[in-house]
């Protein structure tokens, strides 16, 4: 069951983070407005929170995994919301980091 809650805090820690840098970026370089950026601002605010809440207590292990998360997730961003069509190497690097993140965080480890 800590597994699944740490995967979900994962997924709600990418969408913040993602979605709020894709806000300011629209609000500041599309010209969309303050009212995009100041969004995104919370939205990065939320995301630090959310991170605390992971199971773990280890600052470095829980950020090292989220890493190989934000890079699949940032993938999936971009084609959702701004129709890039990623490569097979896009693919496979995100896929090798999803690993990385598997190994980090849900290894069995002796104690």
């Amino acid at each position: 069951m800590l597994t699944l809650r740490s995967i979900a805090l994962f997924v709600l820690a990418a969408l913040l983070e993602i979605g709020g840098a894709w806000l300011i970026w629209q609000g500041v370089r599309e010209h969309r407005g303050p009212a995009w950026t100041g969004a995104g601002v919370v939205a990065l605010g939320l995301y630090g929170f959310v991170a605390t809440l992971q199971p773990d207590a280890q600052f470095g292990r829980i950020l090292a995994a989220y890493g190989g998360v934000f890079v699949a997730g940032s993938l999936v961003w971009g084609v959702v919301a701004d129709g890039y069509r990623p490569d097979r190497f896009d693919i496979a690097g995100a896929l090798v980091a999803l690993v990385g993140v598997s190994i980090i965080m849900y290894a069995p480890r002796g104690g």
